[in-house]
């Protein structure tokens, strides 16, 4: 039996309603997104990628307006919290150019969304039975949680299907989430947004003291501090058993995530929406703030790429992004392949997240011949071409639109580089001020924007990529000491080794790989 308001229905009835829904929403997928918008393939036609003119006004930004599915039909339309519906429909409601210009993140409902189907990419589809088993767990916590995701291998596999690990970590998992590792015994991730940080650990504490080390005995109030002062906000308590699961969930407070999503103060939790994640409950301010996440780290991407580049280097420029500078990766604690591995084996679900924004900015597109191919977005094995505008005026103007926090830092290092002074640097940083509410404008690239944009590519990339290391670093280190105090000195061992662990195994594999590799040249 389900629970749907004041309403008891029975799980038979519930259950091929969702199917239907969800089937028709994958139907909409397909016909909503050509690969190729015919204004798109001219755009291109006319000259190489880096002298191709797109829109009125040259700006970076959702000009290009979604298409409508062909003719009249019955359809299903993804509703504001992320469910599907059947309706007649002729057209689409498109995203507003400028959505992203002004956001207001203070909103509170989904119907004040900038359109009905908006941030519909960030919903990975998982098998039904998964989904629930996921969400059972969820409903074992008392203390409220507004937004929820489940992330990582232990719901999205990082390695090949056939592999098997030793021993399942679950001491009574579900079928449902046997099924879904695949006889892979991982722990699943989980990140829990909540309203307010200290009611929410002193309902958890009376509920799960387990889940706590020594310092949940020191209270509520003492662990909320730790949470919110310290790293990059988040309170995690790993290895502790819910349904039978063995599980890992961090908690959040939801101005923290927004916050992080929206300008990069860390990039830690924007980091992990990056990437494919299973949302279990949605909240319509995260939704819009993780929208422009993910618009900041392809924006971000095409300033690290060149002209031409494939699929799995766009994804796989993102996907690394928060990994630039963080510690564990330059000491033998993380897998060294763990980013291609992530891009490999979800190849399909980076498209579903990415493909959308993608065709609605106007200096990039797809580029390749096999995108006509109907099925193309549930092909692995498809690595598509992409081609971008290398033009300066319009990369500025996605220098322009970086996230506040990371998009200063930028700023800093070409001040240096420059050799700027200060009051004539300082009054060109109050000129371009997007935070002044009573100021509308759109966010067209400055003088100083497209002198950035117009560096020399690889010291482009070194600088980006210098800004990225300083945003991640410091927060992921922090975050990494305090796991050893909220975490308690067994559990953060065990949590190295199993590290460690990766590590080697990734070693063994790209040995291994190049073994055979060199064994097929001889």
């Amino acid at each position: 039996m389900q629970i749907i308001g004041a309403t008891i229905v029975s799980s038979s009835i519930v259950t091929p309603y969702l199917s239907q829904n969800l089937l028709l929403a994958r139907v909409r997928w397909h016909s909503r997104l050509p690969p190729r918008h015919p204004l798109r393939q001219q755009a291109f036609a006319s000259g190489t990628p880096g002298n191709t003119t797109k829109g009125k006004d040259g700006g970076d930004g959702n000009n290009a307006p979604s298409p409508a599915p062909s003719g009249a039909s019955t359809t299903s339309t993804w509703s504001a919290n992320g469910t599907t519906s059947s309706g007649s429909s002729t057209s689409q409601t498109s995203i507003p150019s400028n959505w992203d210009e002004n956001p207001n993140l203070n909103i509170s409902a989904f119907s004040q969304l900038p359109s009905s189907t908006f941030g519909y990419n960030q919903h990975m589809i998982i098998n039904h039975d998964s989904k629930e088993a996921l969400r059972q767990i969820l409903w074992q916590f008392r203390a409220p949680i507004r937004y929820a995701f489940a992330y990582g291998s232990g719901v999205f596999p990082q390695t090949a299907s056939g592999s098997k690990s030793a021993a399942t970590v679950h001491p009574h998992p579900s079928p449902a989430i046997s099924s879904m590792q695949g006889g892979q015994g991982k722990m699943i991730d989980f990140i829990f947004g909540v309203s307010y940080t200290q009611h929410w650990h002193s309902l958890n504490l009376q509920q799960h003291r387990d889940h706590y080390s020594a310092i949940g005995s020191l209270g509520s109030s003492l662990v909320s501090r730790v949470q919110d002062k310290y790293g990059a906000g988040v309170y995690f308590n790993p290895y502790v058993t819910v349904n039978g699961t063995l599980v890992k969930y961090g908690v959040v407070n939801l101005d923290t995530l927004c916050r992080d999503l929206s300008e990069w103060d860390t990039l830690y939790l924007a980091g992990r929406l990056q990437k494919p994640v299973k949302i279990l409950r949605d909240d319509p301010r995260v939704r819009l703030a993780n929208q422009i996440n993910l618009i900041s780290a392809v924006r971000t991407a095409l300033l690290l790429l060149p002209s031409e580049f494939t699929e799995q280097e766009l994804y796989g420029t993102i996907a690394g992004l928060s990994y630039l500078g963080d510690p564990r990766m330059a000491l033998p604690a993380e897998n060294p392949n763990k980013v291609a591995n992530i891009v490999k084996y979800q190849l399909p679900n980076f498209r579903r997240l990415y493909a959308p924004l993608v065709e609605n900015l106007p200096n990039v597109a797809f580029h390749d011949p096999r995108c006509s191919s109907s099925d193309w977005m549930d092909d692995p094995d498809t690595n598509a071409t992409l081609a971008q505008d290398m033009d300066p005026k319009r990369r500025g103007n996605m220098v322009r639109r970086l996230p506040r926090s990371f998009r200063s830092k930028l700023y800093f290092r070409y001040q240096s580089k420059f050799q700027i002074p200060q009051l004539e640097f300082d009054k060109m940083l109050e000129e371009s001020n997007d935070q002044d509410p009573t100021r509308v404008k759109r966010q067209q690239g400055s003088v100083f924007d497209q002198r950035v944009a117009g560096d020399r590519q690889n010291e482009l990339r070194k600088e980006v990529k210098k800004a990225i290391k300083s945003t991640v670093q410091w927060p992921s280190a922090t975050q990494s000491l305090k796991g050893i105090i909220t975490t308690g000195f067994v559990k953060s061992v065990r949590y190295v080794r199993e590290k460690i662990a990766k590590y080697r195994k990734g070693q063994e594999r790209e040995q291994s790989a190049s073994g055979c590799a060199k064994g097929k040249t001889l």
